[in-house]
């Protein structure tokens, strides 16, 4: 495919879509249907139905019986983390190999024409990002991830919070699905505007930072306190009514989604004709530019409101300057 078609590259080998970041549609008027269910298409197919396929096959053959997860045991939570392990390996894995180290499709559709493997660095261990994002993954996040997922299973197996079935309430249940990526959004713009208060980004966020040119490792390459704030999001649902199910959902959005903002490509070349749509250029400019798009993509304008929306124009970089410089003049104010 011709990534020129759809945007453009700098001098650097750096590129860059043409068309700018869109917030979900309904929140803009007048409302276009065609628009809106065009977006809930997206919003649904691939990534989040992928999300609820990995739930609902953990529920099916990974999750043991209720009255095992009664008990904490490190028999059952091995068992988890052996899952989680093995199925963020096969994921991140597959995509690492084909568009990093096969590089099947170039710098095509790259936003960083430069691979990370190409650039040695002493921030990382072993000055590898690739060696530095893989560890941290296997020995801080996933434990962590799985840590959660013991806690809120065990919380339903118990009855500490009482389960809704879907059996009984199957219209409620549907609707905290389609809602849980809205959760997970607000949930990871809270605690990411949290961890870039200065101390807390000294200490936690600068080491997921460290991965200017993000890669499919640098998703989970977090600092324990980040890592476990992260995958937290899987609580809200001891919160409000719902279902171990739905809770493995949220938890999987973020775990196995967080491999969207850091695939450091648009779009992923399946054949010559045909792509897949990342949804990752928000956050990558997050990581390019540090103070902007803390949330997602769009499902909730929270950058907007906040202030801190970039859409990846030039009108979005005369924008986030102006901020810059604002807040210079408030600290030379202050000093």
């Amino acid at each position: 495919m011709d990534d020129l078609t759809y945007g453009k590259r700098n001098k650097r080998g750096d590129w860059a879509p043409t068309a700018a970041l869109q917030f979900a549609p309904f929140w803009t008027r007048p409302w276009n249907g065609r628009q809106i269910f065009g977006w809930l298409v997206g919003y649904i197919w691939p990534w989040n139905a992928f999300h609820m396929a990995t739930a609902l096959a953990y529920w099916a053959w990974i999750v043991p019986p209720t009255e095992v997860m009664q008990t904490l045991a490190w028999g059952w939570a091995l068992r988890l983390y052996a899952a989680n392990a093995i199925g963020i390996f096969v994921l991140y894995g597959a995509v690492e190999l084909f568009y990093y180290v096969r590089r099947k499709q170039g710098n095509r559709f790259k936003y960083n024409g430069k691979f990370p493997a190409d650039q040695p660095s002493d921030v990382f261990w072993f000055q590898s990002q690739n060696i530095d994002n893989f560890l941290r993954t296997y020995l801080v996040s996933i434990p962590l991830w799985t840590v959660v997922e013991v806690l809120f299973l065990h919380a339903f197996a118990t009855g500490l919070v009482p389960g809704v079935s879907f059996a009984d309430h199957p219209v409620y249940l549907a609707a905290l699905i389609l809602l849980a990526p809205v959760i997970h959004e607000a949930h990871f713009f809270a605690i990411h505007r949290l961890i870039h208060w200065g101390p807390l980004y000294r200490w936690v966020h600068s080491v997921h930072h460290n991965s200017v040119n993000p890669s499919p490792w640098s998703s989970l390459s977090m600092h324990p306190v980040e890592a476990f704030l992260y995958h937290a999001v899987a609580f809200w649902h001891l919160l409000i009514p719902s279902n171990p199910i739905v809770a493995l959902f949220q938890l999987h959005i973020a775990g196995y989604g967080a491999l969207n903002g850091h695939i450091g490509f648009d779009r992923l070349e399946l054949t010559d004709e045909r792509a897949l749509d990342s949804h990752a250029y928000a956050h990558y400019l997050h990581h390019k530019y540090f103070e902007v798009n803390y949330g997602g993509d769009g499902v909730l304008p929270l950058d907007r409101w906040f202030g801190s929306w970039h859409d990846g124009t030039a009108a979005g970089d005369a924008l986030m300057q102006a901020r810059y410089q604002r807040k210079k003049a408030r600290l030379n104010a202050q000093g």
